[in-house]
């Protein structure tokens, strides 16, 4: 599988003020942009074209992404050569497309921007606020294409087990068995508790064949007058498609960055992680502590 989608196109409102002038895929987790981090996740995993899915205030994602020659040439003129390691990222095989959500219609409206991109070819969809591991250790993309191929899937979807507070925050699974490759037979966006089939979330990583676009052309919009993605994976399941879930392993994390509590957490473990400064930083959080 060589291409994946990023939709990038939502305002961040819950991270405001600090996304007011920049996208939330930007703000930095450890040292690296969130978005930064599912790319590499999936460049990892063989990814050759990336197409993002943009909206208005995204041009610093293609900037990041673009080749400054001039800071290069500054970097070397001023003897900071070693600096340049942390711009390996450009230099990466990898082909990078942009689009723009011209209207903010939901998740399942952004995939729609990526049909003439997609053609005939399965693809893969990261959401660009959701890390999976630290540093993109996870291989969770790799295993889907695992069960993708298993079993001649038109749809397959990571989940990860949450705490019953946060059911209501996601589109759950009704898995038909326990096991790590599982088929779905329905999933149900945002749940009161007593309608849950299970604790089982979608974890912002999902492999489609170009099927998905027939089902989110027979979604009609719900809530805000969006077109949730959910209830077109719900039309697949119910025309008979086969349609799997792959769970995360135990201690595989997802990093959700929607609101500052779960940035916070994410920056602070990224930073305890990094290998030139976490020790330093963890002996500081510890003085804090009175340790």
């Amino acid at each position: 599988m060589k291409n994946a989608v990023i939709p990038v196109a939502g305002l961040g409102t819950r991270l405001l003020p600090a996304t007011k002038s920049q996208p939330k895929e930007m703000l930095p987790v450890g040292r690296k942009p969130i978005v930064q981090h599912v790319v590499e996740e999936l460049i990892q995993v063989g990814i050759a074209e990336v197409l993002f899915i943009t909206g208005p205030g995204k041009t610093s994602i293609e900037n990041h992404f673009d080749i400054n020659h001039e800071l290069v040439q500054t970097l070397r003129e001023n003897g900071k050569e070693e600096l340049l390691n942390e711009l390996e990222f450009d230099r990466l095989h990898v082909q990078y497309y942009y689009t723009r959500q011209r209207q903010l219609l939901g998740l399942g409206h952004a995939i729609l921007c990526a049909r003439s991109f997609v053609g005939n070819e399965p693809f893969v969809v990261a959401l660009g606020d959701s890390l999976i591991g630290l540093n993109a250790e996870s291989d969770i993309v790799e295993r889907m294409e695992a069960c993708f191929d298993e079993y001649g899937c038109a749809a397959v979807i990571a989940f990860d087990v949450v705490p019953e507070n946060e059911i209501p925050q996601y589109g759950i699974a009704q898995p038909e068995s326990d096991d790590e490759f599982f088929r779905l037979l329905d999933i149900i966006e945002k749940p009161d508790l007593d309608e849950a089939p299970s604790n089982l979330a979608v974890a912002a990583r999902y492999i489609f064949t170009p099927k998905i676009f027939d089902a989110l052309d027979r979604t009609r919009p719900g809530k805000g007058n969006e077109i949730q993605l959910t209830d077109a994976i719900k039309l697949m399941i119910e025309d008979g498609e086969k349609v799997y879930g792959v769970r995360l392993k135990d201690g595989e994390r997802r990093y959700d960055i929607g609101n500052f509590e779960s940035y916070f957490q994410a920056f602070i473990e990224f930073a305890l992680a990094d290998e030139k400064y976490g020790a330093s930083l963890r002996e500081y959080i510890s003085s804090l502590n009175g340790e």
